[in-house]
């Protein structure tokens, strides 16, 4: 008799041990699913377009969205390249951002891009068609690059710059 009270209480906590156990996996696995790493915006999981605005002068709009069905992490700057020049544009160090920009599905980032000096200052300036974008992976690596074709009449110079990515358009083109 005793012996049966016995296995009766240890069938009970062995039962409840293992309610328990159902009970914290669930969620368990949910959180960690949820704190998977979030990857960089990469030619994988974008579409990258640019278009001349009307202000400020001398600047393209170059815009990266989210074309996957997670989020991704736009992280610094783009690095850009016009036609098949071997050096990137220099970056607008004033324009980091307070944080990282998270890209949800469907949502865009955006970076303004200087194309040329407005007061004539810059050199070497001459119509570029093409734009080579390349994402920085996170641990300030570059990605291999993305050719988008500029609108016609780009015109760039010496002074071309861009800035980091920006949550909103107003933000891209203050610079």
């Amino acid at each position: 008799m005793r012996t049966a009270r016995i296995t009766t209480t240890g069938l009970a906590l062995a039962a409840a041990l293992l309610a328990g156990t159902a009970a914290t996996t669930a969620p368990a696995q949910a959180a960690e699913r949820e704190s998977a790493p979030i990857p960089a915006c990469s030619l994988a999981n974008t579409t990258t377009t640019v278009q001349n605005v009307s202000r400020p002068i001398n600047h393209q709009l170059l815009t990266v969205t989210n074309s996957s069905s997670e989020p991704c992490f736009a992280y610094g700057h783009p690095h850009l390249a016009f036609d098949a020049a071997q050096n990137v544009v220099s970056v607008v160090d004033d324009s980091v951002p307070q944080a990282v920009v998270t890209l949800e599905p469907g949502q865009s980032a955006y970076a303004g891009i200087n194309l040329s000096a407005a007061d004539g200052s810059g050199t070497d300036g001459h119509y570029a068609s093409v734009l080579r974008v390349s994402f920085d992976d996170g641990d300030g690596t570059e990605s291999r690059a993305r050719t988008v074709t500029l609108p016609e009449g780009t015109w760039v110079d010496s002074k071309a710059a861009v800035t980091y990515w920006q949550s909103e358009v107003e933000d891209a083109l203050k610079w």
